[in-house]
């Protein structure tokens, strides 16, 4: 019996891709298939992105617009990214000609308002963040032929990296290996989330699918549009895209200038970069990244500021000075560490070859070497660091040309084995991470960097289309190092001999500002990041009164004691241009919370006061800046009653794509094939339906194709 369930299933994931393609104009984003003789329909979705970008800040407009196909009243749940800095600050829900503005409040209070609401036969939207990165958005009572939409409105910082900033709208959630026990409390609460061709995300069991069948991935169709517009005050020398084909226009000084603006000069041609898709729309299978480098005089440190009634805020950006070579080279311990589950499977996994082959082929006379992979466990290339001598570094070649990405992904494994053990005698241990961040017990990675890296740093390299940003940035951060992400679908040989080239110690180290008499307080982060050549790192935090101030940027330079005196003014008033830095600020502070906060695991009463102050802090943030946090989130009711029979409405899914360049084998079940992840999840129980109904007509259908056929 279950493998005709099983194979139910599959037969059903195959009519709905099979009924999806049969139509000439089939409804984007659409899951169909047969029941008793009727299509069955999953919430459909599109999406549309716009991103102002002033400088190296970004305000960024997401719209999504759900739909029910069906004859029958939906719930819609939809799990998606938002960038890992992302502060939303504000949500919308228009349902007819009914506009809600969304309230920030508790999550727990906003899901007993949406409870209700959902109760009483009223639309209504919620949303909440599971990780900085990793959202859902629950729609409450889609009516057959009536829309939702809920625009979402969020700043984040755009950084610098190699010289240009990078622009990165992250679209699709990859898959998340969890481990069976979740031992970190901020690890729990990932809910789990269906795909176009039937796999579940956030979750490592389903209903089994018969081996060897590969799903098609395209089930869900283009349905993202995406534009910018780029103000960067100074001219845009380049401007490109590696993730996307993308038009660019320069629009003319008389083209943007006001005729009745007589208070600032129009801008100057070069400075205004408008960008649209050139294929107009797009799957949400990968990140949209937007790369762009501007023509501005060699600075070290550049200050924005804003003024309101809640008091002052700035945000201080200071990039690395150009400094000599060393003269004498330290030597190196360098700790490879190969993510080889079953989402690095095909591309990830070599392009992650490609990288090693660089590396490898860039090691100093001086320097030793150690090569590490995990998946279920982790296992070492030799038994301690080898010399890299080009006998040592051929065997390295080999045996790195032999991996294969199968089983599930223990990366605590891999750190452990990494972070063991003592570099040889007067080396600095460099570890370089080489993975996709698909999975769910990100804090408790995080938090085992934080204890056991000691005086090594941890680099980690992102392979991937739509890599998890928020736990490879947060282990660099923990490690002391930089993130970097390599996307495996362009040719990666120069980006991986680019990368391999940089690991190196940074600039500046034991960063640390003297304000002078500057009123400044509420810094952050704290301590301050280590610079890296072509990076940059940005300091945010409040001001009590206006005013000229001299400060100074003092830091460690390979050759010694640096220091970047500067001269900041904290304005009295400012334009609403500037507000969003306030909003900066306030993230950045509950960024440097859960940062804390992941560190603190539970052990006694002193580290649960602890804990429990850190949250405290976090809420308080979401509730005065209007800003989504683990523990704040939107809610938006309408006043109508749209469903005058709420009771037994059934909530549905909105299904995602896989990710551009990951097999199906990362989505597989559990121990199945190359690449079948292993774990434990619980169904959501709206998944369960839909499946179960899938799978229930499914088993209809091969019934009467039996009878026909014995007919």
């Amino acid at each position: 019996m279950s493998r005709l369930l099983a194979l139910g299933v599959v037969v059903a994931l195959a009519l709905a891709a099979a009924a999806a393609h049969a139509d000439t104009h089939p409804p984007t984003g659409e899951l169909v298939a047969e029941h008793d003789g009727r299509r069955i329909s999953l919430p459909l979705l599109s999406m549309t992105v716009h991103a102002d970008v002033l400088g190296d800040l970004a305000t960024v407009e997401v719209t999504q617009r759900f739909v029910n196909p069906t004859e029958t009243p939906l719930h819609g749940r939809y799990q998606f990214p938002l960038n890992r800095t992302a502060a939303v600050f504000e949500m919308e829900m228009v349902v007819g000609d009914e506009r809600v503005r969304a309230r920030i409040d508790r999550v727990e209070v906003a899901r007993q308002r949406f409870e209700t609401a959902r109760r009483e036969g009223r639309a209504a939207a919620l949303l909440e963040q599971h990780r900085p990165n990793l959202f859902t958005q629950d729609v409450a009572h889609l009516m057959p032929d009536q829309p939702i939409t809920v625009r979402l409105r969020y700043v984040q910082t755009v950084p610098k990296q190699d010289g240009a900033y990078q622009l990165v709208v992250p679209l699709v959630v990859g898959p998340r290996y969890r481990p069976r026990t979740l031992s970190h409390p901020l690890d729990a609460g990932n809910p789990a989330t269906v795909t176009a061709d039937g796999w579940r995300i956030g979750a490592t069991d389903r209903i089994p699918a018969v081996a060897g069948h590969d799903l098609p991935s395209d089930a869900v169709g283009p349905r993202v549009t995406a534009t910018a517009r780029i103000a960067a005050g100074m001219p845009i020398v380049a401007l490109d895209s590696p993730s996307h084909r993308i038009t660019v226009t320069r629009p003319s000084e008389s083209e943007d200038a006001d005729p009745t603006a007589t208070a600032a000069p129009a801008p100057a041609r070069g400075e205004i970069a408008e960008v649209r898709l050139t294929d107009g729309q797009i799957a949400d299978d990968r990140d949209l990244v937007l790369r762009y480098v501007l023509s501005a005089p060699e600075t070290q440190a550049g200050l924005l500021a804003h003024r309101d009634r809640r008091g002052g805020f700035f945000s201080l950006l200071i990039e690395p000075p150009a400094v000599p070579a060393e003269a004498e080279i330290s030597p190196r311990e360098l700790v490879f560490v190969l993510d080889c589950s079953g989402s690095m499977h095909g591309l990830p996994i070599e392009a992650s070859k490609a990288f090693m082959r660089a590396a490898l082929s860039n090691l100093r006379a001086s320097d030793h070497f150690r090569l590490i992979r995990f998946s279920d466990r982790a296992t070492e290339f030799g038994r301690s660091a080898l010399a890299a001598t080009p006998a040592n570094i051929a065997r390295g070649l080999a045996y790195i040309d032999q991996l294969v990405g199968s089983g599930g992904t223990e990366m605590t494994s891999g750190i452990r084995q990494a972070l063991a053990g003592t570099p040889p005698t007067g080396a600095v241990r460099l570890v370089v991470f080489l993975t996709d961040g698909y999975i769910g017990n990100d804090h408790e990675v995080i938090a085992l960097v934080q204890r056991r890296l000691g005086a090594a740093r941890l680099y980690a390299f992102g392979v991937g289309t739509s890599v998890n940003r928020f736990l490879l940035a947060a282990m660099a951060r923990a490690g002391r190092g930089f993130v970097r992400v390599m996307d495996p679908t362009e040719p990666v040989d120069e980006v991986a001999r680019a990368l391999a080239a940089r690991i190196d110690a940074p600039v500046l180290t034991d960063l640390a500002i003297d304000w002078g008499d500057a009123p400044i307080a509420a810094a952050t982060p704290d301590p301050i990041p280590d610079l890296f050549a072509g990076g940059a790192v940005r300091v945010t935090g409040r001001y009590s009164q206006p005013g000229t101030h001299r400060i100074a940027i003092r830091g460690r330079s390979p050759q010694g004691p640096a220091e970047l005196p500067l001269t900041v003014t904290l304005p009295a008033t400012s334009g609403p241009d500037s507000d969003a830095v306030a909003l900066i600020w306030a993230r950045s502070t509950i960024a440097d919370r859960m940062h804390r906060l992941t560190a603190v695991v539970p052990t006694d009463d002193a580290a649960e006061t602890v804990r429990d102050r850190l949250q405290a802090e976090v809420t308080q943030l979401g509730l005065d800046y209007s800003l989504v946090t683990r523990w704040t989130s939107f809610v938006a009711v309408s006043e109508r009653i749209v469903n005058a029979d709420p009771a037994g409405t059934a909530t549905r899914q909105v299904p995602l794509p896989r990710v551009a360049g990951v097999g199906p084998t990362a989505y597989g079940p559990a121990g199945a094939g190359p690449g079948g992840f292993k774990g434990q999840a619980t169904p959501e129980p709206g998944t369960g339906a839909a499946l179960l109904a899938l799978a229930g007509g499914a088993f209809v259908w091969l019934r009467r194709r039996r009878a026909r056929a014995a007919g």
